[in-house]
This record gives C-alpha cells, structure tokens and sequence, in this order.
C-alpha cells in the first residue's frame, strides 16, 4: 500500500512539475507607475496574453523603473535578458533611428490624427524597422500629447520659456526642438525626474497629462501650459527570438494581446485628459489651457528648416497630411 502511495504522490509530483514546466514565465516592464495608462496597458496586455494561450504563457509585470529605466529595458529587450517592455518613443531613436520623424513638433494636428497614422501604413512599415535591431515592435500604443510643466513662471508665450532649465528625454529631436524655444536642456532618464524637479536641479519638464497626473508632478511644480507641442507615442517591444520561437498561434495571441492593451491605454490616456486639468487645479497648479500655438510654431521655424533637410519635407507632409 504504502509503495502504490509512494507511486502515486511521485506521479502526482511529476505532473504538477510537468504542468508547472508547461508555463513560461515572461517580464514586461514600465516606467511609470501601475495606475498610469501604461500601466493599464501592460496589466490588460498581461491577462490577454495568458487568456488567448490558456495560460501556456504568463507575463509578470513590473512598475515604477523597478527593472531600470526606459532606455536599460529597450537594451534588455535587445539583448533577451528581459522578455518585453511598453516604452515610450524617447530612447527609441538610438536603437531605430527611422522613429526620429514622430518627435518633430506639431506633426500631428489631434490625437485622431495620430492613432490614424500609427494604425495605418505608415506606422506598420515603421514597426517592421524594428526586426533588424533585435526587436519584434507588437503594437503602437501611446503617451498622449506633451504640455510644459515648471516651478517658476506661467508660459503662455514662447519667450516665458527663455532660459527655463527642463529635463527633456534622452531624443535628439525633443532635444534640437527645446533648444528652439531657448530651452536649457537637461536630458536625463524619466525615474530620475521627481527627485530632479524636487530638489530644483531643473525648473520643469514636459510630459502628457496622463504622465504628470500618475507620477505627482503636481507635488513638485507650480505651474502647467498645455502646448501640445509633441505627441508622444509608446511601443510594445519584444525579444525578436523569443517572439520567433513561438507558434504562429501564440505570435497571433502576443500582437491580439498588444492591440487589446494599446485599446485600454488609449483610453486611459483620454480619461486623463478629460479630467486632468480639473484634477490638477484641484491640487494647486496653475493652469494655462489656451496657449497661440502659431507663435510656438513661428518660434520653432528655424529649427523645422533643419528637420525638413533631415527628414524630407515629403516625408514630414505625407504624415501631416494623412486622413
């Protein structure tokens, strides 16, 4: 009696072991925090994934840098030390240099516009840029538009911006554009900003309203202007081998379950900004919504004459002008 015991607990044992193997385990990874629009993003990816496999594959999801900043994930992705990561575009041009073009400023009349470009042609064939670096590039998800925050000065005017030290994104588009405005730029990764702003190493910073509300900013600047100057896409990226390795089931699953997370983000991002400048009054900060966007535009001219040489003016149209 007790050997068939035996025999069956061992049994048993193996099967839970032989069950447990059948699960691969998968990290993605965001900066911000869990209740940010890249967190629902990643939390809804998550559940997609592990629902459209039958639980063959389970993604663990990190927040708040835990497993380092947006530019050390879009390495570890790289290298295969870490499954998956939503990033934003920042970092993105030092791995894919073709992204550089959605950073230019005042490139996407409304976020219609965007998700427009993004989901059509042109953000297809830009995802596909990414398979040669290492990547498979799931889905475009997004950030939102860019509004300028500091501790100083209202900005309703290009020239309130004069001088004013703001921490911009690793991009070296984002960077040339600010330098524009006359700017001092600060390029730093995104976990170090609370603390940068905090202790006054820069005035401001820029960022959506869905980032600014999720990561306090309010706490630590006075004064917000809804410029709008960039929008700000994010991205699901994947290992290329591991997403090569998978059946073409499970690759139709991971992209289903990257577009049902760029779905909640979206939306997320839309609550934001909604509610958000409410939200931030409420909290103290002083708002400026109605900014002359044509003299941000006029200010940034020369500046939009060196991204046409870069770019190609066709180039920068056949966006502005996709319906």
């Amino acid at each position: 009696m007790k050997l068939s015991q035996l025999a069956l607990g061992a049994a048993l044992a193996f099967g839970f072991v032989a069950g447990a193997a059948a699960q691969t385990v998968m990290k993605i990874n965001i900066s911000t925090a869990q209740t940010s629009h890249q967190g629902v993003g990643i939390d809804v990816f998550a559940r997609e994934v592990e629902k459209r496999t039958n639980g063959r594959y389970k993604i663990q999801t990190f927040y708040n840098a835990s497993l380092g900043s947006e530019r050390e994930s879009i390495e570890a992705v790289q290298l295969g030390t870490q499954e998956l990561t939503l990033t934003s575009t920042g970092p993105v041009p030092n791995f894919v240099p073709e992204t550089k073009i959605l950073d230019v400023p005042f490139l996407f009349r409304d976020k219609a516009h965007a998700r427009a470009v993004l989901d059509g042609p042109i953000g297809a064939e830009l995802l596909t840029k990414f398979d040669a670096k290492g990547f498979k590039a799931l889905a475009w998800a997004e950030n939102g538009f860019r509004h300028m925050t500091n501790s100083k000065r209202s900005v309703n005017t290009p020239d309130d911006l004069k001088g004013l030290k703001m921490r911009t994104m690793e991009n070296p588009v984002h960077v040339a554009a600010y330098k524009g405005f006359g700017i001092v730029t600060t390029p730093m990764a995104f976990a170090e900003v609370f603390t940068a702003l905090q202790q006054g190493t820069v005035d401001g910073q820029e960022n959506p309203l869905s980032v600014i509300i999720a990561s306090k900013f309010d706490q630590v600047q006075k004064h917000l202007s809804l410029t709008g100057h960039v929008y700000s896409p994010c991205l699901f990226l994947m290992n290329k081998a591991a997403f090569d390795k998978l059946s073409p089931a499970d690759k139709q699953a991971f992209l289903e379950a990257a577009k049902e997370g760029t779905k909640a983000n979206r939306a997320k991002v839309d609550e934001d900004d909604a509610k958000g400048v409410a939200d931030l009054r409420a909290k103290g900060m002083t708002v400026v919504e109605t900014v002359d966007k044509s003299k941000f535009v006029a200010a940034l001219a020369p500046v939009n004459a060196e991204f046409e040489k870069q770019f190609g003016k066709a180039n920068l149209d056949k966006i502005r002008n996709y319906k």
